[in-house]
């Protein structure tokens, strides 16, 4: 059977949406974006109705929508009526406003705090820290006015900056989602090695490598001890998810074979 001339293989849907081919294929596996049909050859063929629906998935991911989010919305898209499309979307939205100021008030008090330890920390003292060194005392507990330094004036050798906490941002709801974000990905892990502080996750061919930069931005977000690395070698496609000592034990429940 030939193709209509408005249906188009997976290659040319990659194309038009944005989307590569192993993504496609990876929303076809966990029922997000199935393809119309199927040639006798097997080659997944999609209508225009189905880069459409790709194109309202891809401004969902840009509003940082979950999957599950955006499945939601796809299923209520393919009703073909606008208005509770709208009304879904504008509650994510305002929810996402919230965090988004949230997280922004968090780092403005961030920003402050490193600028008022940074002021500190430009003289010389000799002997032991002491409450006026700027180490392990927090600046400005006393009331005091915050000190602004520009980065250039810091000395030539930097100190090294603390490691966040062994801590996780997320509230419940959103964990859980999350996991399940992980637990749809990690079934395409084909083999899992040890690092010395963390592990490699091994991917077969048609890794969604969108997706797993996607994950790890955002686990990043809420759980700033945990690094993670994208490579693409002669072993193949892997993701390397690294942390601190007091981690170790959270990569070896998320991501490990139990992950």
């Amino acid at each position: 059977m030939t193709r209509t001339p408005t249906e188009h293989h997976i290659a040319e849907v990659a194309e038009r949406s944005g989307f590569t081919a192993p993504t496609l294929r990876y929303y076809e596996q966990i029922g997000l974006m199935a393809p119309t049909r199927r040639t006798e050859a097997g080659y997944r063929v999609y209508d225009d109705q189905a880069v459409e629906r790709l194109r309202f998935i891809s401004r969902a991911k840009q509003l940082g929508c979950t999957l599950n989010e955006i499945a939601d919305l796809a299923t209520i898209w393919d009703d073909k009526e606008c208005g509770p499309v709208q009304h879904r979307l504008r509650a994510l939205v305002g929810a996402k406003i919230s965090e988004a100021e949230t997280r922004m008030a968090e780092l403005r008090a961030f920003t402050s705090d490193l600028r008022a330890t940074a002021a500190l920390l430009t003289s010389s003292v000799d002997g032991p820290c002491d409450d006026t060194c700027g180490c392990s005392v927090v600046p400005g507990s006393a009331g005091s006015e915050e000190p602004r330094l520009d980065a250039g004036q810091l000395g030539a050798e930097p100190r090294a900056a603390e490691s966040p906490p062994v801590a996780c941002s997320l509230g419940a709801g959103a964990m859980e989602t999350r996991l399940d974000e992980w637990r749809l990905l990690l079934e395409q892990v084909v083999g899992r090695e040890s690092l010395a502080d963390g592990i490699r996750l091994a991917f077969g061919p048609g890794a969604p490598l969108d997706e797993m930069a996607r994950l790890a931005a955002a686990e990043h977000d809420c759980c700033g001890f945990f690094a993670f690395a994208i490579t693409v070698d002669e072993r193949g496609v892997a993701l390397e998810v690294t942390a601190p000592a007091g981690g170790q034990d959270l990569i070896a429940t998320l991501f490990g074979d139990g992950g």
